[in-house]
């Protein structure tokens, strides 16, 4: 079964100030965490069939081709190693777009579809990692904010005071605390 895991947040942009940085491809290690390095392997740098490889580390890659591309609103990309689908995965595809949101804002949605292999124990570990993979799609989108807003690479001490600052501003504490 395909399950679905989307994240939604308020940029403080106008779209078409979003749409210039989410349609360069070459960006993502400034956002996704645990990505070092993005590359673009496609003669093309954007559109359908323009694809990139994301690296978690100096060997270790997942490529991404865009399936679907809507000027201005977002796009479509699957992930994938050359022909094969990109590990865990049977299929998987991210999604980004964007929407107005008041004046000057733009409601960012980031959504990851996946379907696990091996049958029955592949539908069981969907839905035991649906509250991790939610929580790392959240962080995507958090770390999209940041980045969009500030222009500086968005790090793991950055990510982790925002969500802190969140809490705080909800009267919320962190464990420990």
């Amino acid at each position: 079964m395909t399950r679905k895991v989307s994240s939604q947040i308020a940029l403080e942009m106008p779209r078409e100030q979003a749409w210039e940085k989410l349609r360069d491809l070459s960006l993502a290690h400034n956002y996704v965490p645990g990505i070092v390095r993005t590359a673009i392997v496609s003669e093309q740098a954007e559109g359908v069939g323009a694809s990139r490889y994301v690296y978690r580390n100096a060997k270790s890659y997942i490529q991404e081709t865009v399936e679907e591309w809507s000027e201005g609103d977002g796009f479509l990309i699957r992930l994938h190693r050359g022909d094969k689908p990109a590990p865990p995965f049977r299929r998987a595809w991210f999604r980004y777009a964007l929407a107005e949101y008041g004046p000057d804002r733009t409601l960012l949605t980031v959504s990851l579809e996946y379907e696990l292999p091996w049958g029955g124990l592949g539908a069981w570990l969907e839905k035991v990692m649906e509250k991790t993979v939610q929580a790392t799609i959240r962080d995507v989108a958090i770390a999209m904010k940041l980045f969009y807003e500030t222009g500086q690479a968005t790090t793991a001490t950055a990510l982790k005071a925002w969500k802190s600052g969140q809490k705080a501003s909800r009267g919320l504490s962190s464990p420990g605390s």
